[in-house]
Formats: C-alpha cells, sequence, structure tokens
C-alpha cells in the first residue's frame, strides 16, 4: 500500500490550531512511509466562503514549516485539488447512485423539513428526514426535474443493517443504520454536501489513511455507507481528540482565547516549538522525550499510539517549550528572528548586548519589550521602593557613596563594577539584600531583572550616573 494522506481544510475563517496539529500527524505518517500529503480545499459551502482565506490557510501551513505534496498550487495527478472545480464528478457520481438505487430524488420543501422536524422534537426523538420521497417513482421525479421543480439528491440509508469500521485509536465502531439520516448528497445549488464530496475525493485522490478531528465519528458511518454504495473500499480511519481549553473545560474556543494558528505564531512563538507542542499532547515517544525535531517525530509517530482521551492545550508546557527553543538559538539568529517584535524606538546597536543578559527570561519573541525597555527608555522610580527596607538618610548616603565611587572606574566593565559595589556594602556594612536591590531600583525602575552588574555595564556608566543622580533627588 502507498500511505497517501490529506488535511481538507474550509476557507471559511483562519486555520485553528488544532488543523495543524492534525495536519501535522498526516503530514508525519506519509513522509515516515515515503507516501504523499496532500492539501486538498473544501469550498463547496460557497456562502461561508472567506476571501482570501486560502491564501491564508496556505501560507500560515508554510509558516510552521510544512508542506505539500500535491495541492491547489502544485500539479499532481489526482488534480484539481479545489472541490468547486471538480463539480462535474460530484455530479456524476450521485447520479451514478440513482441509477444504482442507492440515492434517491427528495423534493421536500423547507416547509416541510421544518415540519418534520417540529415532530421529531415534539415525540422526543433526534431530527430526520422522514423518507417521504425514498420510493417516489423515478420517472415522476424525472418529469418534475424537467419541469424546473428544485430538489436534492438524498443516500437511501438500508434499513436494519449494522454499520461498522475501524478506528485506529477505538477500535471498531458499529452503528445501526436506522440511527443513519437518509442525508443530502447534491444540493439543489449543483454542490454537493462535505459527505459526497469527501468520499468522492478521498477514493479518486487514492487516501489510504484519513486521519481528523473526533467531531467527525458520527459522519463516518455515512461514508462507509457510501463507500459501500459506490462498491469501492473506504480508507482506515483515525479519528483525533480535540483540544480542551487550558482551564480543562470544554472544547478550544475563541470565547476562552486565542485559537488561531497565526495568532500564535503573532505573539511570538516559534513554529518549531509549536509543532513540538503539538506532537507531545496526546502522544509520546517510547522514551517519553519532550523535545523533539521534526525528523525525530516523523521516524517515531504512530497513530494507533495516540490517546484518545481529548488532551488539555496546556499553555505552561507550551510556554516551556518555546524558552527552550529560543534559548538553543544562536545570538545572532535570535536577533534576525526578533526583529518584527522590536519597537520602533529600540536602538540597533544595543540588541546583541542584550540578548546574553535576557535571553534565558525570554518566553516568546514578544517579551523583549518589557524585558528591555529599561535600557533605553527614561525610567520611574518610586520613593518608596528606594526606601523599603531602609530610612532616607541611609539610602540617600547609599546612593551618594554608590555615585563617587563608580564615577572613579576608568575602566566600565562588569568585574570592576561589581568590586566597587561589593567592597561599598562590605565596607560599610549595609544589609546587602536592601543595598543591592535599591540600586537595582534606582538604576533599572525594576524589581527584577537581569544580572545586577552585567546590566549596569549594558547601560553604561553616563546613563548608570544620571539615574543615581536621579534617585538622589528623590
Amino acid at each position: 500500500m502507498t500511505i497517501r494522506t490529506r488535511m481538507a481544510p474550509s476557507p471559511t475563517g483562519d486555520y485553528h490550531v488544532g488543523h495543524i496539529a492534525t495536519l501535522l500527524k498526516n503530514y508525519a505518517f506519509a513522509k515516515k512511509h515515503n507516501g504523499q500529503f496532500v492539501l486538498r480545499i473544501e469550498d463547496t459551502d460557497q456562502e461561508r466562503k472567506v476571501e482570501g482565506a486560502v491564501e491564508r490557510i496556505m501560507g500560515v501551513i508554510r509558516a510552521f514549516g510544512l508542506d505539500w505534496d500535491e495541492g491547489p498550487d502544485k500539479d499532481g495527478p489526482y488534480a484539481p485539488y479545489t472541490q468547486s472545480e471538480r463539480l462535474s464528478m460530484y455530479r456524476e457520481a450521485a447520479q451514478q447512485l440513482i441509477e444504482s438505487g442507492t440515492a434517491y430524488y427528495c423534493f421536500a420543501t423547507k416547509t416541510e423539513l421544518d415540519a418534520m422536524r417540529e415532530k421529531a422534537i415534539a415525540l422526543k426523538q433526534p431530527p430526520k428526514y422522514d423518507g417521504t420521497y425514498r420510493d417516489y417513482p423515478i420517472e415522476e421525479a424525472k418529469k418534475r426535474i424537467a419541469a424546473g421543480e428544485s430538489y436534492v439528491i438524498r443516500l437511501k440509508v438500508p434499513k436494519d443493517e449494522e454499520v461498522s469500521f475501524v478506528d485506529l485509536l477505538r477500535g471498531t465502531i458499529t452503528v445501526q443504520s436506522n440511527e443513519v439520516d437518509d442525508t443530502v448528497l447534491l444540493k439543489s445549488d449543483g454542490y454537493p454536501t462535505y459527505h459526497l464530496a469527501v468520499v468522492v475525493d478521498d477514493h479518486a485522490m487514492k487516501i489510504s489513511h484519513v486521519m481528523r478531528g473526533e467531531e467527525w465519528i458520527t459522519s463516518t458511518p455515512k461514508h462507509i455507507l457510501l463507500y459501500k454504495a459506490f462498491g469501492w473500499e473506504p480508507p482506515i480511519y483515525a479519528h483525533i481528540p480535540v483540544f480542551l481549553n487550558p482551564d480543562g473545560k470544554g472544547k478550544m474556543s475563541k470565547r476562552k482565547g486565542a485559537v488561531a494558528a497565526q495568532d500564535f505564531l503573532n505573539k511570538g512563538y516559534l513554529p518549531e516549538a509549536m509543532l513540538n507542542f503539538f506532537m507531545i499532547l496526546g502522544w509520546a515517544p517510547k522514551d517519553e522525550q519532550e523535545i523533539l525535531t521534526l525528523d525525530e517525530y516523523i521516524e517515531q509517530f504512530d497513530p494507533a499510539a495516540i490517546s484518545s482521551k481529548s488532551v488539555v492545550f496546556d499553555l505552561d508546557k507550551l510556554d516551556w517549550i518555546n524558552g527552550m527553543y529560543i534559548r538553543a538559538l544562536d545570538d545572532k539568529v535570535l536577533a534576525e528572528k526578533l526583529q518584527s517584535y522590536l519597537p520602533i524606538d529600540f536602538p540597533q546597536d544595543l540588541l546583541l548586548n542584550v540578548l546574553p543578559l535576557i535571553k534565558e527570561r525570554l518566553v516568546t519573541l514578544a517579551d523583549i519589550e518589557k524585558l528591555t525597555t529599561f535600557f533605553y527608555r527614561d525610567i520611574q522610580v518610586p520613593q518608596e521602593l528606594l526606601l523599603k527596607k531602609s530610612d532616607i538618610d541611609s539610602v540617600r548616603s547609599q546612593l551618594e557613596l554608590t555615585h563617587a565611587k563608580l564615577s572613579a572606574i576608568s575602566d566600565w566593565n562588569t568585574q570592576s563594577i561589581e568590586e566597587v559595589v561589593r567592597e561599598l556594602q562590605t565596607e560599610n556594612e549595609w544589609k546587602r539584600g536592601q543595598y543591592f536591590m535599591m540600586l537595582r531600583i534606582a538604576v533599572t525602575g525594576e524589581t527584577a531583572t537581569p544580572p545586577l552588574f552585567e546590566t549596569m555595564e549594558v547601560l553604561g556608566k553616563e546613563q548608570v550616573l544620571d539615574r543615581l543622580a536621579t534617585a538622589q533627588g528623590k
């Protein structure tokens, strides 16, 4: 068997992080077995189609370092890869089912369908089409169509049969055919529904494995019945659990924060780190290693080993992984990646000097501003912070003596600064914690910064002395 997987996004909005995570699995499985990964655009829902969404989806997939072997912008043996360009295939397939008696024309109006739905709800039954036109004479149906009457084509679901399929995560799943609705296959506008298009396309494109979200489990029996109606062999299925919100409550959604994949990149998460995060959510290599390259993941990934339980989208874990990836970057490479996150007033000549000081504290690339602002912008030094754990006369004396001693340094570097400051603290028997914190606040305006003496070196002698003088004025 040639392994062929696919991802089939709908251009109805931004690409979700869950979509990227599922795409990664399809991509990795195909690459592991020297197969092909296909990108197919499912744009049959023309009413919900968003202009430019296809380009944004393809752009964000590539921004994550992934690509496809066949797709809308790449020629392949089963082109075209956009469903709106394949309409004749779906119509022919639907007609084939009509002729075999496994589908039928339905003329039910919206009013009739609404009445069926209300009746079912009143009887506390699942809303289903009642089969009014299941056995309608084909010749009569063709006359109505010729007269211009609107219609859809529905699947004629067999009665009293078991419908089974094997899910790689969950084993055999069986439902009774009586629970499956006579689903619409071809809409009145001539466009297929998802159910017809996905089966026709997966078969035509020789997709061997379908790995998709678990929300499609209830639709899979319809697809199995369609494969049977066509006389085709279905693919192997694996339905991936959804992500839960970071608080563990409910399916991850916009109401609980960002879900668009591009939003995370915009916030300064590295695509490699995010892929690594997706790799270990609900799956783990045998040695339980948490930091994996894409090549290592491809080599080890087995869809059957994915947990069938939903997993929390753990932002703390994502932050930890992203920090690990940031710290592994060469400073010059990191400086380049930081460019789009630097404020307009950031002095470029400062960046490589400050990176060694703040690299360990970067969680995302967007953190660069808050971690460096005191290096190049005016600071605010509240008096109450300067006087914390001391009195005004003592702090004034500390600032005056420190200013005088630091002024005398001819070679301004970390070592000479540290020697002067430590000698002052020892000779005057100042409490080390109070003095060092007061000094940190005086020169940075912050209580938590990179190492104090290295920070003072990067700030420069003139700026440190100016800030100490300003603090004395407080």
